[in-house]
């Protein structure tokens, strides 16, 4: 009975495990995000391989509606280099998120108002699963970039004359 016991919390410290794979900082520069939703993906097996490698790049990716269902689109995840190019997967195609289907309607209603959109912010390995952070947010002008740079070189002005 207690080798049983061992075994479920050995399990269990191991799905807390989370490793980051790939980032998207362009997208907290591009935009105000306001709400963050964690969601798995539907991928193929050179795909994770490739994940797992480090070979993800998110940054000009973005997600979109269709049937019900939310893709992410335009990220681009290198094919794998230990198999042929028969059985490799197209690096930009269409990937459905795995969200329940309260949480798209919100994202839905969330889309619809003027200047949102979806973005995926970073790529991750949660235990066994990769899971993707996508944010809702809303583009920033030109001057909403310059202030909230002015605000950045602020607090590190700060932070580096209190640590004198």
């Amino acid at each position: 009975m207690a080798k049983n016991l061992n075994k479920v919390q050995k399990i269990t410290k191991k799905e807390n495990i989370i490793k980051h794979l790939a980032d998207n900082r362009y997208a907290k520069y591009q935009y105000e995000i306001s709400e963050t939703i964690e969601a798995g993906i539907e991928l193929l097996g050179t795909e994770v391989k490739s994940i797992r490698n480090g070979k993800a790049n998110l940054r000009d990716g973005y997600c979109s509606f269709r049937d019900g269902e939310i893709l992410l689109l335009n990220v681009h995840i290198s094919p794998h280099k230990n198999v042929g190019s028969f059985f490799n997967h197209d690096p930009l195609r269409n990937r459905k998120l795995l969200l329940h289907k309260k949480e798209i309607i919100k994202l839905k209603s969330n889309i619809e108002k003027k200047g949102m959109t979806i973005v995926p912010l970073s790529l991750y390995l949660k235990g066994s699963w990769i899971k993707l952070t996508i944010g809702v947010g809303k583009g920033r002008k030109l001057h909403d970039k310059r202030q909230a740079e002015k605000q950045k070189n602020i607090k590190r002005e700060i932070n580096s004359a209190l640590k004198r």
